[in-house]
């Protein structure tokens, strides 16, 4: 993996579509790789968007996929250390946030649905998913995305 270091885990100037030109010859590797920062966002969630929309393209991926799951590596070789850190001496109230993306899929229009849940400064639980329908608005998919987060609460 040659090549500086980078600060974030995606370029957000490049659309990562699965029309996108030159497909791989082998998806084997970039499977691998994708499956590999999966389970290392349980420990890494800074990289869970970057991961999320990587993993999207399992079975279309292209050399422009592959260059985004590469950056997620060098992002991870610039900063080494991060990652969830716990102590028992801050204050342990409940916070949750949720969030959408309306119409961040380029493909299907779907928005994204995000929920953070934290006790204290500490998270504990996280989620990022595609809309099962197409929102009409960014009101309406703001109130999926509460509605999913408020499941998870419950």
């Amino acid at each position: 993996m040659e090549g500086k270091e980078v600060s974030t885990t995606m370029d957000y100037t490049i659309k990562l579509t699965k029309s996108t030109v030159t497909p791989l010859s082998s998806i084997a590797e970039y499977r691998r790789l994708v499956e590999r920062l999966l389970y290392l966002t349980n420990t890494r969630p800074d990289i869970g968007y970057a991961v999320e929309r990587l993993s999207q393209f399992l079975d279309c991926a292209t050399d422009k996929h592959f260059e985004a799951a590469i950056r997620v590596l060098k992002y991870l070789k610039n900063e080494p250390a991060l990652g969830l850190m716990f102590s028992s001496q801050i204050d342990l109230e409940p916070t949750d946030f949720s969030d959408s993306d309306w119409g961040t899929c380029s493909d299907t229009r779907r928005s994204i649905s995000d929920y953070c849940f934290f006790i204290g400064t500490f998270i504990v639980s996280w989620k990022s998913k595609k809309q099962n329908t197409v929102a009409v608005s960014s009101c309406e998919a703001e109130y999926r995305a509460l509605a999913m987060a408020t499941k998870e609460v419950q």
